[in-house]
């Protein structure tokens, strides 16, 4: 379906990503599945043929492109059917290295920039804590100052690229307990960092393919010049790209959803029962038909919702609304897509099944289905 959002340059990003992921991707999530974590190889190669740089300036290798790129990118990695290798990638090209392209500083970008557009370097974006989710404002790791720099303590939760990244962007409480919001900072801390940890890769239901681990900081010191952006300023940081990253992970969920029906509609068409193919049967055919216009109106309304994040405009209230229903979305379409493969829909050799255990993340990783709906509700 043709989008009055997409230009032929994003067309051309589209088919490049679809050819990679047809050729070089979906052939091999099985084994990376199996790993628990995507190759270096693969990661360094499309860093090789542009893929990281799409957001990145071109000053420091990259193309400088806006929010759309982002999504049509991600909705196209989507369709690979392992959402934990597509993860894997837009948590280092959207999650984490815009930290540095949008708050770093020209020292910092300089020094990183080129190895993260080139797949060099690979990040991770280090927020969520035990206690602390979608309420930033809760976190407890702490940097307090120590000499010409910082002395990191604490743990962070669920970090996807926390055992493969060589930076990880690391949200703590530089100010007092009571400040909330306030006196929370970013710190780019490179592997390797005496006292950094990144543990056990944790054991998951879905997202196998992604490494999900736990980090621990004990003392860890940081440089002064390691800060991103201002001190004390790190919530609003990591609340601005929050909007980048439900984009992003919107963007993901919809090339699942649409990969997803594809695969049913073909079993479906090729699958007899009854002396007939099932797509002969009206509930079947009318239910995924269904399901295709949702998605087909949930992907317009991801690119209105990008597009209006690169016009200036406020978008908090449709992205936040987006979130919701492409999260909400994909766990329907995965759900109706299982049950028309019946019981070949329940074994794991199925890219089916795999989908349908990945896209239960959908309502929850990136800010649950509850919380995007109540920052909506607020600007109704």
């Amino acid at each position: 379906m043709k989008s009055v959002y997409i230009n032929e340059d994003l067309e051309d990003i589209r088919a490049a990503v679809r050819a990679f992921v047809e050729k070089e991707i979906a052939p091999n999530v099985d084994e990376y599945e199996a790993a628990g974590a995507v190759p270096r190889e693969l990661l360094t190669r499309m860093g090789e043929l542009g893929f990281f740089g799409l957001r990145i300036p071109e000053k420091y290798g990259g193309i400088g492109l806006g929010h759309i790129a982002s999504v049509v990118f991600a909705e196209e990695l989507g369709g690979c059917t392992s959402g934990g290798t597509a993860a894997t990638i837009i948590v280092h090209t959207d999650l984490a290295s815009p930290y540095l392209t949008n708050f770093g500083s020209d020292e910092q970008k300089e020094r990183w920039l080129p190895g993260l557009a080139s797949g060099e370097l690979i990040t991770a974006i280090a927020v969520t804590e035990p206690d602390a989710g979608s309420d930033v404002a809760g976190i407890r790791t702490r940097a307090r100052r120590e000499g010409d720099g910082w002395l990191l303590n604490g743990s962070k939760m669920f970090i996807t690229n926390g055992g493969i990244a060589d930076i990880v962007f690391v949200a703590a409480r530089t100010g007092p307990e009571a400040g909330g919001s306030r006196g929370i900072s970013i710190f780019a801390v490179e592997r390797g960092s005496e006292g950094f940890d990144s543990g056990r890769a944790l054991d998951k239901m879905g997202w196998r393919a992604a490494n999900t681990a736990e980090l621990r900081f004990d003392d860890v010191w940081v440089p002064g010049d390691r800060l991103i952006g201002d001190e004390g300023r790190g919530f609003y940081h990591i609340m601005g790209n929050f909007q980048n990253e439900r984009l992003v992970i919107g963007g993901q969920g919809v090339g699942e959803a649409q990969k997803a029906l594809r695969l049913t509609i073909e079993y479906v068409k090729s699958r007899t029962a009854f002396g007939a193919p099932l797509w002969e049967k009206q509930a079947i055919r009318q239910r995924l038909t269904m399901r295709q216009a949702q998605v087909d109106a949930v992907r317009e309304f991801a690119y209105k919702a990008a597009w209006m994040t690169d016009q200036g405009m406020d978008s908090v209230r449709e992205v936040s609304e987006l979130k919701a229903l492409i999260g909400e979305t994909v766990n329907r379409v995965l759900y109706d897509c299982v049950q028309f493969h019946g019981g070949m829909g329940y074994i794991r050799e199925s890219a089916i099944e795999r989908m349908f255990r990945d896209a239960r993340l959908g309502s929850i990783g990136g800010g649950a289905t509850e919380v995007m709906l109540d920052y909506a509700a607020k600007r109704l």
